[in-house]
């Protein structure tokens, strides 16, 4: 198998040594997202906006591999605060259909640049 690497001026540009994602085969492994505005490279204010910025940065990595969100089978989450776990799931529903992917979830101490909420995933995309 091939590996590719997958990489969008629609989503921030990667700051350290990885790529946005790595696509092998019909797998696509996407680094995890904070929620950066990809055009001003500055976080959202707050859980929910960041969140959401995170969603349209992985739709546009996905889309850049050639697939899309549906096509995520699983989401790892990071959340400095488990108490923003509600608003989560109200993001997830907002932006994906049933049935849901797999997900993780776990509450870290940090998270890079003062994020509040890093969320990385793997799609399928069918041949």
């Amino acid at each position: 198998m091939t590996r590719q690497t997958i990489q969008t001026d629609k989503a921030p540009a990667a700051v350290g040594t990885y790529s946005q994602a790595v696509k092998v085969g019909n797998t696509v492994y996407i680094s995890g997202q904070l929620g950066f505005d990809p055009d001003t490279m500055e976080l959202r204010d707050g859980f929910e906006a960041q969140a959401k910025q995170v969603f349209e940065n992985i739709k546009a990595i996905c889309e850049a591999a050639g697939g899309s969100i549906n096509d995520v089978v699983k989401f790892n989450v990071s959340l400095t605060d488990l108490n923003d776990f509600a608003t989560l799931n109200d993001v997830f529903v907002a932006n994906l259909s049933e049935p849901y992917p797999a997900r993780a979830a776990v509450q870290v101490a940090a998270l890079p640049k003062g994020g509040v909420v890093e969320i990385e995933s793997i799609l399928y995309i069918e041949s």
